[in-house]
């Protein structure tokens, strides 16, 4: 067995949140290594793209959390070997990254402009991504990463988390979606991951 470790900010959420998730349900063991947003100009200095997620592998980092996601996934049992099936899971998580990868610049941006912004992209983008309405699961009929990052994401926006961001946006545009989330945090390992905080 491979020695793992996964380090990303102490959130509950996010780009690592779907890898955690999927170790959890698959009883792998790794290093959970959590560090608060106020050090991230220090930890990024020692990752290979000054970016996080790092998913360190019997020492060598790895990063992409894409990437992460369909190592993990397999060694979880969570990623389809199908080759049609496989590419379905994939092309929702890349969808995904190009949802977040519009919300990321915002953060940097003074208030007015990040209301301003983000207002538009919960108009737009946001909503086109949501229209995408699987059905129980997104591939191979059965719970993959897809699922999982469709999950950690649906429950950020509905967390209220983000600034500017209606909680009520994925149940407003894409109720199967928020469907899709209450669902799969109703399979047990995934309640249990979260009942532990």
């Amino acid at each position: 067995m491979y020695q793992l470790s996964l380090t990303y900010f102490d959130i509950a959420a996010g780009r690592a949140e779907p890898a955690r998730l999927a170790m959890h349900i698959g009883s792998i063991p790794f290093e959970d290594i959590r560090f608060p947003f106020s050090q991230f100009a220090e930890v990024k200095k020692k990752t290979p793209l000054n970016q996080v997620p790092v998913l360190t592998i019997d020492g060598r980092q790895i990063t992409q959390c894409n990437s992460i996601n369909r190592f993990i996934g397999k060694l979880a049992g969570l990623y389809p070997e199908d080759n049609f099936q496989a590419m379905l899971c994939d092309e929702i998580m890349s969808a995904l990254e190009d949802a977040v990868n519009k919300l990321m610049p915002t953060f940097h941006l003074p208030e007015k402009e990040m209301k301003n912004a983000r207002e538009a992209l919960a108009a737009g983008p946001f909503t086109l991504y949501l229209q995408r309405n699987g059905g129980t699961y997104f591939a191979d009929n059965r719970l993959t990463m897809a699922d999982l990052k469709v999950f950690e994401w649906v429950r950020t926006l509905n967390s209220g988390f983000l600034d500017h961001i209606p909680a009520t946006l994925v149940e407003n545009t894409a109720p199967l979606l928020n469907e899709h989330m209450q669902r799969i945090a109703q399979i047990p390992a995934v309640a249990e991951y979260y009942a532990k905080g």
